[in-house]
């Protein structure tokens, strides 16, 4: 059976494993990666069971050794690549949402500006020259509102803007060799962490909106029908919101909504910056 070819970093949990395990769905051969050895193993056997193939590699994306490895592993057991999704980000949440100025929080969290965008970039350049020999490729970035709007502080403001800006960028280097690169917004999200939390210990504001979380899932449908997109190369360069991607495919989510566009509160990407007031 020829298999589709998808790398999802920064798949042993959260968003990009709902992603990856999305692909397989799809029959995709999907790599995953990760540092975490167990939860990657894991994650690759969701893949599995959903219809793919699911492949673990161990990868510290702030290595960059490590990223053309795997890039070099796919070319040798598979030969093409159609879809990238860079995922992968060094996340240290508690320290991120804590309150206070960006001076009074620990300096890692700039490690998301090396492990979040600087990772993007590199993964995209050992991926590029693949996907430009497998051709209608897709690369797909993860990004989000805090592109532009107030999130967290300016290390996640840096990366997910950066992370915007660079695609734009990318897409224009990319477009004569039929790849496409697009910047993806998804909704506040359902891991499956947050799904397994009993719901009288969360912050009742969340447990009041948890209804309108997506699965991790859509993102990973809409990225495989945006590629199947015999358009897509029109698209290339935006910055796309997963929920609207979903309305204009006809796609929800595994729950059967309609995901949430949060342009009203959290801003879009014509937005140079939105500040709700």
């Amino acid at each position: 059976m020829n298999r589709s070819i998808a790398v999802v970093t920064g798949a042993s949990r959260g968003l990009g494993r709902g992603i990856a395990r999305a692909l397989g769905g799809r029959g995709f051969t999907v790599y995953v990666t990760g540092r975490s050895g167990d939860e990657l193993e894991k994650a690759a056997t969701e893949v599995t069971a959903a219809g793919g193939c699911g492949v673990a590699v161990r990868c510290d994306h702030g290595n960059d050794g490590h990223v053309k490895a795997l890039f070099d592993r796919v070319r040798v057991d598979s030969g093409r690549l159609d879809i990238l999704v860079n995922n992968a980000a060094m996340v240290h949440t508690r320290d991120l949402t804590s309150p206070g100025g960006f001076w009074q929080k620990p300096l890692h969290l700039a490690d998301m500006i090396n492990v979040g965008l600087r990772s993007n970039y590199v993964a995209a350049y050992y991926a590029a020259p693949l996907m430009i020999e497998t051709g209608g490729s897709l690369m797909a970035h993860i990004s989000f509102y805090g592109a532009v709007s107030y999130h967290y502080g300016p290390a996640y403001g840096a990366a997910k803007g950066g992370t915007d800006k660079m695609n734009f960028d990318m897409a224009m280097d990319l477009r004569p060799h039929d790849v496409a690169s697009v910047s993806i917004w998804p909704g506040l999200i359902l891991t499956d962490m947050l799904k397994a939390y009993p719901r009288d210990q969360l912050p009742p504001h969340v447990a009041a909106t948890l209804p309108n979380f997506e699965t991790p899932e859509f993102t990973g449908l809409v990225v495989e029908r945006l590629w199947r997109d015999p358009e897509r190369m029109a698209l290339s360069g935006e910055s796309l919101i997963g929920a609207e991607l979903g309305l204009r495919y006809g796609i929800k989510d595994l729950d059967g909504k309609q995901p949430m566009v949060y342009t009203e509160s959290m801003g879009k990407a014509s937005d140079r910056f939105f500040v709700k007031t």
